[in-house]
């Protein structure tokens, strides 16, 4: 960090604290304002929690399924996995049962076809929330409620009683004191947005501007997010072309293929990204700039018809994977990196009751009998460490005399399926080289090779890598393997401003709350 950076970083850790003591000042009763002390410890407690989390992936489990397992079998797959928050498309008691006492963040939801009932009811509507959040709190941890999916796009009939659905609902749990725990939300398509690209100009379609207004007040009154299903696949198929594949699957560009929003100039190398700060230029449209975007839904079909070229596993492995690591490295989107995106994998089961195409049925990682479609993790592989003594000055390095047709497909399966931590090697970081795939597959390579070789990881790619001896680093690009100038065997990726911010914010926080907290409980 450079001295200018340092100062910067001071300054903001100054008024940060500043700030802190502040809101904690009035919060204990100074300037006339005198809260229950119990409330003041639990907002701190909370305040720590939240700041100490960043992104997750959950997933989205349906009901068209022709045999769906248990709840109980459920439940059981996602501890397996690891999964620690589900999308739930309905209320189903069975599954809010199983899920009782596991820890499990829940987001239930209210069905299209049960949003006119409750949006033109209020006493129906805290019947709901009685009935179907409040009968399962605390033991199943409910968090959030999506009012509807994507109903002005294919509920249209239903729009106008979207907002009052919402305020119904926000009434019930505040008279059930549930209102600080669960938030409410109505997930949205990219359909709502009439031009996405480029971003910085994206506006909602104006035919929905009304409900919008009301939608987007309602979110920022109550501290919601503005609920997404970004679904890249989609955007790829009706591009016809526009965009690569790559673009869609979150896989490396040709240095000739960049993608880049001509009014900010900031890269997109993904698709998903482009989506959701579409979302956000939308929303700064209508004067709204201080909503999350959550995204609820998004994935990529495993099997398709023969028209259907773009959905096979290779895909939807590639996509799940990199969309999980891309998520989980709280890195947020260009023009938004403060702003991280929790996102909702899309899905576990393969609905094969669902009308439509064949893609459509094949969305799922698991078959209902619970094998796996292909083997996905929910773990930050990426973040893993490569600091393997074992292969301290080996380096598995691409073969310079392979076709870079076939390096290109080995970069590409490294930095995707592979989870291979190959931010170092994006545009404007310190192992870019555009015209040089040899030495960007290095990187990929070599990343992945020191991170998996303890559990069986190779260094061949289809004959396109071999192991050297040779340290491949250069100037401030360091590989794993190589001591450095720090003695570390680690590789060198980029640090985020955001991240040193985040984690000096997290650091004063903590100590705020230490010293505050047995104060506040002697009082």
């Amino acid at each position: 960090m450079d001295r200018f950076s340092s100062f910067f970083q001071l300054r903001f850790d100054q008024e940060f604290v500043r700030s802190s003591w502040i809101i904690t000042d009035q919060m204990l009763g100074r300037n006339n304002m005198s809260p229950n002390r119990l409330e003041v410890v639990l907002m701190l407690l909370m305040l720590m929690v939240y700041n100490a989390s960043g992104a997750f992936v959950g997933i989205n489990i349906g009901t068209n399924v022709s045999d769906l397992p248990s709840a109980s079998d459920i439940v059981s797959i996602l501890k397996a996995k690891k999964i620690q928050h589900v999308r739930l498309v309905d209320s189903n008691h069975e599954m809010l049962v199983a899920l009782a006492n596991t820890g499990i963040e829940v987001m239930v939801g209210v069905p299209n076809n049960e949003l006119l009932r409750v949006g033109q009811s209020r006493p129906t509507a805290a019947d709901w929330i009685n009935k179907n959040v409040a009968a399962y709190i605390p033991a199943t941890n409910i968090t959030y409620i999506a009012v509807g999916d994507e109903i002005l796009t294919t509920v249209p009939n239903a729009a106008l009683v979207l907002v009052p659905a919402l305020q119904f609902l926000q009434s019930a749990l505040l008279a059930a004191n549930l209102n600080t725990q669960v938030k409410l939300s109505s997930p949205h398509s990219m359909d709502m947005i009439s031009k996405a690209f480029p971003p910085s100009t994206a506006t909602f379609n104006s035919t929905w501007s009304s409900i919008m207004l009301q939608y987007l007040g309602f979110l920022k009154k109550t501290g919601s997010s503005f609920m997404l299903n970004a679904q890249p696949y989609y955007g790829y198929v009706k591009g016809q072309g526009v965009f690569p594949l790559e673009y869609a699957l979150f896989r490396s560009l040709n240095p000739n293929s960049q993608i880049a929003d001509p009014n900010t100039n900031l890269f997109y190398t993904n698709m998903f990204d482009a989506m959701v700060d579409a979302t956000y230029n939308s929303m700064k449209a209508m004067n709204f700039t201080d909503i999350p975007v959550m995204v609820t839904a998004s994935g990529w079909p495993w099997h398709g018809a023969r028209k259907e070229p773009a959905a096979d596993v290779d895909n939807a492995l590639a996509y799940n994977t990199n969309l999980i690591r891309h998520v989980l490295n709280n890195s947020g989107t260009p023009s938004q990196r403060n702003n991280q995106v929790s996102t909702y994998l899309f899905e576990l089961f393969s609905e094969d009751l669902r009308s439509g195409s064949v893609s459509g049925e094949s969305w799922g990682i698991m078959f209902s009998n619970a094998s796996a479609v292909y083997s996905l993790t929910f773990e930050d592989v990426a973040t893993a460490s490569t600091d393997s003594p074992a292969l301290h000055g080996m380096f598995c390095v691409a073969n310079s005399s392979a076709p870079h047709s076939a390096l290109k497909q080995s970069l590409d399966w490294a930095c995707g399926p592979g989870s291979a931590n190959c931010s170092a090697i994006q545009p404007g970081q310190p192992c870019y080289k555009p015209d040089d795939i040899v030495a960007v597959a290095s990187y990929a390579f070599n990343d992945y090779y020191h991170r998996t070789q303890a559990s069986g990881g190779t260094c061949n790619f289809n004959s396109t890598a071999t192991i050297s001896s040779t340290d491949p680093s250069h100037g401030s690009c360091k590989f794993a393997g190589s001591t450095g100038a720090n003695g570390s065997g680690m590789a060198s990726g980029p640090v985020s401003q955001d991240s040193s911010a985040s984690q000096s914010q997290s650091f004063w926080l903590t100590w705020l709350i230490a010293m505050l907290l047995p104060v506040l409980l002697l009082m």
